[in-house]
């Protein structure tokens, strides 16, 4: 199963156009999570307690970790995530404080290390910019978690950038990255 994480919040979202287009090109079947439709918050104190309890006994069913199986038994993965304000939307955050869950997503080894769990083949993160785009704290962060937390191996970014620049042809922009997935 291919899971599409869409944290695109605009109708006409450029960044969800493309990732369309990766989608395609993929073929098959898609599952697709819109996180603005799905309510995600902050984990609470008494949540984080909850869960905590729960991850303690092995006990899985609770509703609250139905994001971290979905995200965990996925075959690939496509994030699509503007880029706003040197990074990505906050509900991407939020799902991934509600996804990272030890004995779904990853395993503690002996020497504390963390051992991925989940079962993609490769993570796809899609993006935009107005300006220049600057992985670090977008793109560069989601490749460390799924490199090293995930045991997601094969990740790859897809970007468009300067899309906002004055004398900047965006269509054309989107059009030759859409052309090269």
């Amino acid at each position: 199963m291919i899971l599409y994480v869409n944290s695109c919040v605009r109708e006409e979202s450029r960044t969800d156009r493309i990732a369309r287009a990766v989608l395609e090109k993929m073929g098959g079947d898609y599952e697709e999570l819109y996180l603005p439709e799905e309510n995600l918050e902050p984990l609470s104190a008494e949540k984080l307690e909850k869960r905590t309890a729960l991850i303690e006994k092995a006990d899985y069913s609770d509703s609250m970790f139905r994001y971290a199986k979905q995200f965990a038994s996925a075959d690939k993965i496509v994030i699509s995530a503007p880029y706003w304000d040197l990074s990505f939307p906050a509900l991407l955050k939020l799902y991934i404080e509600n996804i990272y869950v030890t004995g779904i997503v990853s395993e503690y080894g002996n020497d504390g290390r963390p051992k991925g769990m989940c079962r993609a083949e490769q993570l796809i993160y899609v993006t935009t910019a107005g300006g220049p785009y600057v992985e670090d704290y977008s793109f560069g962060y989601m490749k460390t978690l799924a490199e090293k937390f995930f045991g997601i191996k094969n990740t790859k970014l897809i970007k468009a950038e300067m899309l906002d620049v004055v004398g900047s042809d965006a269509e054309q922009i989107i059009s030759d990255v859409i052309a090269g997935v």
